[in-house]
């Protein structure tokens, strides 16, 4: 089952020919999930051949427009586009207040339009779909920011086939082993999960920071995660810029996940001064080898791991 991200734009607030401002699509089970909305997302989407109507949540990081302008275009294309199903934004409550204001005079959404506001002090559960859940947690940016962290819950074990013919395993027997039991025959021989189960799939996640300053507070909320997308803003010979606007460079952001202990990072949110990106792409990965550079229309798929413990 897929668990995959796409970048849609990779650049900070300004942005340049070659890349978008700040927005990323992220496919769990085919479900799609945008994080953040920059200016020219909808276009980003279609180039991209990413379905608009199969998005049902957005997650905005905070009130900077360059993360969320793209927003006003979106919702007008959905309207036109006869959208019926309830869309759910997560943002600053500012951001409620002005969608509402930008409603077109005379007009009204065709479909429901659901705001959950956020939380700045600590790790606040958003959603809970049975097979994920979404969390925003507080980041240290200019103004209140949150990023964002995507889970997938816990499977069962799974059953080996051959073992329900050889004891005769009914549904409640077979239900009651996937969740760790052992299974008893008729004649009282007891018989170890272990003997009937495969390991099941590793949960895999995502986390999306992005603006911050490096903030050692914020690793707790994302140890052990798959996938990290971290913003990068600047390189560490613009160290005392990045501090100035609260933002990260890319040997910071290196910092951030390997202690966080992440199998992969994704560094992003380039400032345009930047003709080339090796340069902070080198600086990431002598601290973090398993570094990647966000670039528009770049897909990072997860792949399924099966738990090493069983």
């Amino acid at each position: 089952m897929k668990f995959e991200l796409t970048i849609l734009g990779s650049s900070s607030a300004l942005p340049t020919a070659e890349r978008f401002a700040t927005a990323h699509v992220l496919n769990v089970h085919e479900r799609f999930y945008l994080i953040d909305c920059a200016e020219g997302t909808q276009m980003q989407l279609r180039r991209f051949r990413i379905p608009m109507g199969r998005i049902h949540h957005i997650f905005i990081s905070h009130f900077h427009g360059d993360h969320y302008y793209g927003l006003f275009g979106l919702l007008s294309s959905l309207n036109l586009m006869g959208r019926k199903v309830p869309l759910h934004i997560y943002g600053p409550a500012e951001l409620e207040t002005l969608l509402k204001q930008m409603t077109p005079q005379g007009e009204s959404y065709l479909f429901p339009l659901v705001f959950h506001t956020h939380r700045y002090d600590t790790l606040s559960l958003l959603l809970d779909t049975g097979s994920l859940k979404v969390y925003s947690f507080p980041l240290d940016h200019k103004i209140p920011t949150v990023g964002f962290l995507f889970r997938e819950s816990s499977r069962e074990l799974n059953i080996r086939k051959e073992k329900i013919p050889e004891f005769n395993l009914g549904i409640k027997d077979i239900l009651r082993i996937k969740t760790g039991e052992d299974y008893v025959t008729s004649d009282g021989t007891k018989i170890p999960n272990r003997e009937l189960t495969l390991p099941p799939i590793a949960p895999r996640s995502y986390a999306f920071c992005s603006d911050t300053r490096y903030n050692p507070d914020y690793v707790r909320f994302i140890q052990d995660v798959t996938l990290l997308y971290h913003e990068a803003t600047y390189g560490h010979l613009h160290i005392e810029r990045a501090k100035a606007t609260r933002h990260t460079t890319a040997r910071e952001a290196a910092m951030i996940a390997r202690d966080a202990r992440a199998g992969q990072l994704v560094i992003g949110h380039f400032s345009a001064r930047y003709k080339s990106l090796d340069p902070l792409l080198d600086e990431a990965r002598e601290i973090f080898p398993s570094t990647i550079a966000a670039s528009d229309g770049r897909t990072i798929s997860v792949p399924s791991v099966k738990v090493k413990d069983h």
